[in-house]
């Protein structure tokens, strides 16, 4: 798990450092709002993996 974070982060950075040389826009939410979405999303597909998992198996 550790590796996939590194890995990530480290795309992340990378793609920051491209599309900020190429002076385009970041492909990223710019405020904390979008964020958060982003990982209600994430965290609402952990949930219900997690409810199927131990109600229907």
């Amino acid at each position: 798990m550790l590796n996939e974070v590194l890995l990530a982060a480290l795309s992340g950075l990378l793609v920051g450092v491209v599309f900020t040389a190429v002076k385009l826009p970041i492909p990223a939410p710019p405020v904390l709002s979008g964020v958060i979405g982003i990982v209600g999303v994430y965290l609402g597909s952990v949930i219900y993996t997690k409810c199927v998992t131990m109600f229907f198996s």
